[in-house]
């Protein structure tokens, strides 16, 4: 299951959720306060569908 990142609009302690998916969002609780009001931090990311890089290229 994805690992999300969250920030509490209270006190702006950040956190990690594992959650089935984006869209479950109910009973988020900060961990620190108690505060429901949260906020999903969007991750940076990075991916490579590995044509563009190979192993020599790193020599």
């Amino acid at each position: 299951m994805p690992i999300y990142e969250y920030r509490c609009k209270k006190c702006n302690h950040i956190f990690d959720i594992i959650q089935k998916s984006a869209a479950e969002k109910k009973d988020v609780v900060c961990p620190e306060c108690g505060e429901k009001e949260t906020e999903k931090i969007l991750s940076p990311f990075s991916s490579f569908d590995g044509s563009s890089c190979s192993p020599s290229s790193f020599s």
